[in-house]
């Protein structure tokens, strides 16, 4: 006997992992955390345009897409500190455009002044406000990209 599967249902055995992610599996664990650093309360932002962006995000729905849900954590050590801020979207995240010009203004991509990098990918927007050479940004952009590509 010969076993045959639909191309529709083996393109939907496929692609299911990409559509089940939650902003709770893009988090960084306990044991994912780099040696020295401790999660915070609350917002630590490089730059206050990335935590504004995140606390009014509703404000900004007609441009950039209908919240579904959104978390944030914080990290900090003796010589580093930030937030990585999820988010997740109804539909698709469509703001790349007002987005960059709200974290980086004119230069259009990060600097030393404006340093928060994000990744939208699919219905998740995922914004790191540290700087570049950051351990937890590292860690954090490894695991997501695994995760969502």
């Amino acid at each position: 006997m010969k076993l045959t599967i639909p191309l529709s249902t083996l393109l939907l055995l496929l692609t299911t992992n990409s559509f089940s992610q939650t902003i709770a599996d893009l988090k960084l664990k306990p044991k994912e955390i780099p040696k020295g650093y401790t999660l915070s309360d609350g917002q630590i932002c490089v730059t206050n345009a990335a935590c504004n962006f995140y606390t009014d995000i509703a404000t900004y729905s007609n441009i950039i897409g209908t919240v579904k849900s959104k978390a944030i954590q914080s990290f900090k050590n003796r010589a580093d500190s930030g937030s990585i801020m999820y988010i997740e979207f109804e539909n698709r995240f469509k703001g790349d455009r007002f987005l960059q010009g709200l974290l980086w203004g004119k230069d259009g991509q990060p600097t030393d002044e404006h340093p928060e990098e994000y990744l939208a990918l699919g219905k998740f927007l995922i914004i790191w406000s540290f700087h570049p050479d950051s351990p937890v940004k590292e860690k954090s952009e490894t695991k997501i990209e695994a995760i969502l590509q």
